[in-house]
């Protein structure tokens, strides 16, 4: 055994880290670039090494020899040989197959490296008639439309594929970034968001433009996406997940680039402008009159002479829009995330078909720096009243969840949070109206919820950023992109099931950098179900180097 090392490799792919060992930060950091964290207990967290994960790795360059060295210098015991055999397999099976283009333009050619992985995709019945045996050896033709849903089959069958093809370019838009804002302040993308554009730029060579790239929230990933609508400088069609979003897009591109209003078009379900930058929701995106028909609002994707399209919180991106998205490989493609943790666990088409991961900072490093705030995670567990024991102990696992999450004695909690924040802007966050419409009778304070007017929503957030009203209850349409910067403290008192990316987009609408810490309070029933539910919520936090100090009451 080795000393002093925080990492024991198993031979089922899973590792495990000593979170006591003072190495812990630092193997931490250099295991999650290639592992997925899969659980986080207090003692020893679990990674396991997926196929996924190894191929984001290969993408960005990390070898297969890089990846055990790393091993290597963290594990406590030698590594076992068939995780070796793995590593060398899964991330090296990327860049073995690798899409090329031919001298015909509607046609395009699949270059395989070895001879067992070229009789293996000769053998598959399902896109027997999209590959062409090629005139080369160990080659394969396939029309330029199919590009994409080869790259989804392939990769369903285990078979990650490069894509080398150039990427078509868009109409031209004369699109700069501001030195000066037009509210007057001085701007510049900060360091971490400069080399996230340009490591999805790729100096514009073939295999490069598409890409996910992965940044805390309140960290700028809309600055991020600008910076590469500058680098391209085409037309661009932003997609995003609600009409709130929509406004802060239009609102951000205004006052930090050279784009005029005129230029923008928001295409809702408001408004169905197309211009030069075009901000659409996937909400419109996927309405269609009933389940048989087609969906009409597709047509955006092809009236557009889009050289861009960038997928805001693309861990969100709606099934049917990956079937749009497997016909436009030929344009640049940008998603942008907190987490690549999807709960329909398609993260294999995020890469496939918008493409692998490009750039990612840990949370922690850009709290150090002053990116974002410094954040104090608390877990809150109460007991059921004595009432509620019985109808809990009766009732099915997902009736059990409910009345644990509306347990009543959770508003007694949050009555003593909000007095030992007075003065602060407090949002109170819930998955159940109900629970909050109780909250608000309470305490007497605005409530957002998915029935709340667009106008109404926007008046509200409005009056809490600047600061007339301190307090604020909303629903999950809250979770995402609302930009709240002045908010320091976040009242969870009930989620969605074990969403691991709620949890994180719910802290981050707290992390704008501001003079004053965060403070993130997760309110829970103990030994009930919510209980074990908000362990896989805290997961993704927890490999960002959040603790979660926990209380009971």
């Amino acid at each position: 055994m080795k000393e002093n090392r925080p990492v024991t490799i198993q031979s089922d792919a899973t590792l495990l880290l000593d979170v006591h060992d003072p190495a812990f930060e630092e193997a931490r950091n250099d295991v999650s670039v290639f592992a997925e964290l899969e659980k986080s207990p207090e003692h020893i967290h679990t990674y396991r090494l997926s196929s996924i994960s190894l191929w984001n790795a290969a993408s960005a360059g990390i070898s297969p020899d890089q990846i055990i060295k790393r091993l290597e210098k963290w594990s406590k015991f030698d590594i076992p040989e068939n995780i070796i055999f793995r590593i060398e397999q899964s991330a090296g099976l990327f860049g073995k197959i690798i899409l090329l283009p031919t001298d015909d333009p509607y046609m395009l050619i699949l270059k395989v490296t070895e001879t067992r992985i070229y009789n293996e995709l000769k053998a598959l019945k399902k896109i027997a008639k999209i590959l062409i045996p090629g005139d080369e050896d160990k080659t394969f033709f396939l029309k330029l439309v199919d590009r994409g849903t080869v790259k989804q089959e392939l990769i369903n069958y285990g078979f990650p594929v490069k894509d080398e093809v150039p990427l078509k370019k868009g109409a031209p838009l004369d699109i700069t970034l501001r030195d000066t804002t037009l509210s007057g302040h001085a701007f510049s993308p900060r360091d971490y968001q400069k080399e996230a554009a340009y490591a999805f730029y790729g100096e514009g060579k073939p295999g490069n433009g598409f890409g996910t790239i992965v940044l805390a929230c309140g960290s700028g990933k809309t600055v991020v996406g600008m910076a590469v609508m500058d680098i391209y400088k085409t037309h661009t069609l932003i997609l995003t997940t609600n009409i709130t979003a929509v406004r802060q897009w239009q609102n951000e591109l205004i006052d930090k680039t050279n784009l005029t209003r005129e230029e923008i078009g928001e295409y809702t379900g408001d408004k169905k402008n197309i211009m030069p930058v075009t901000i659409a929701t996937y909400q419109i995106l996927t309405w269609r009159p009933d389940k048989e028909s087609d969906f009409p609002h597709f047509e955006i994707f092809r009236k557009g002479e889009w050289g861009l399209i960038i997928y805001d919180e693309v861990h969100l991106l709606p099934a049917p829009v990956f079937r749009v998205t497997a016909e436009i490989q030929a344009i640049s493609r940008l998603g942008l995330t907190a987490t690549l943790i999807r709960e329909d666990g398609r993260e294999t088409d995020v890469f496939s078909l918008v493409g692998p991961k490009r750039f990612d900072c840990p949370w922690k490093t850009l709290q150090e720096k002053g990116w974002i705030a410094e954040a104090n995670c608390f877990e809150i567990r109460t007991e059921l009243p004595q009432e509620l024991e019985v109808p809990y102990a009766v009732a099915d696992k997902r009736e059990k969840f409910r009345l644990a999450a509306e347990n009543p004695v959770k508003f007694e909690i949050v009555k003593d949070i909000l007095e030992n924040h007075s003065g602060d802007l407090i949002i109170i966050i819930g998955q159940y109206i109900s629970q909050l419409k109780k909250i608000q009778q309470m305490i007497k304070v605005p409530i957002i919820t998915g029935e709340t007017p667009n106008s109404e929503r926007e008046r509200i957030f409005d009056l809490f950023r600047k600061g007339k009203e301190k307090i604020i209850i909303v629903s999950k349409v809250a979770n995402f992109a609302v930009d709240l910067p002045d908010a320091s403290v976040a009242i969870q008192i009930s989620g969605s099931f074990g969403s691991r990316q709620e949890e994180a987009q719910r802290l981050g609408r707290i992390l704008r950098p501001k003079e004053k810490n965060a403070y993130f309070y997760s309110i829970v029933s103990h030994n009930t179900v919510e209980e074990e539910f908000s362990a896989n919520r805290q997961k993704f936090l927890t490999e960002q180097g959040y603790k979660y100090q926990i209380e009971l009451r």
